[in-house]
């Protein structure tokens, strides 16, 4: 099972982090910083660079912690708080990613979910430093914060179509 859970933290982790950098940076794919305030804008958001600054620092540093399962549950509240985001963005286009739709965001929030549900396993910081077992009942905190704080960025950051 620790196996397990270290692929799964390791893989979810990174590719949140990995999505973060692409939005503030020309690395692994990404476009520049101006690239990812235009990309916001473009979706109807405010704020611009801050926007895509705040975005990319928080997928960065939540992916970062889940993949080294430090912090599990602060975490996977920050991911779960920006796939909540994305997910509002892509919900119109309905569930399947070929359509643009937010497949790929509901996996990454229900992985981060289950990843505070097990806990991080074995092979983690947060076994090494003695944080761990977190409790089950954390997953619902976990979940209403993630929830609640991208529901609530969507709510101040987004236009209104005119």
């Amino acid at each position: 099972m620790d196996t397990g859970l270290l692929v799964l933290r390791l893989l979810v982790g990174l590719l949140i982090a990995g999505h973060g950098v692409q939005k503030v940076s020309a690395h692994l794919g990404g476009r520049g910083l101006a690239a990812g305030a235009e990309e916001f804008r473009a979706d109807g958001f405010r704020g611009g660079v801050l926007t895509a600054l705040a975005a990319g620092a928080g997928q960065i540093g939540s992916g970062l912690l889940l993949a080294a399962g430090l912090l599990t549950p602060l975490a996977a509240t920050g991911a779960i708080g920006v796939m909540t985001v994305a997910l509002t963005v892509k919900l119109p286009h309905g569930l399947w990613v070929q359509d643009d739709g937010y497949e790929y965001p509901l996996v990454l929030i229900v992985s981060a979910a289950a990843l505070v549900a097990t806990g991080p396993g074995a092979w983690s910081l947060d076994r090494l430093i003695g944080l761990t077992p977190y409790p089950l009942w954390w997953t619902v905190p976990v979940l209403a914060a993630g929830i609640g704080s991208g529901l609530l960025a969507r709510l101040v950051l987004h236009r209104p179509a005119s």
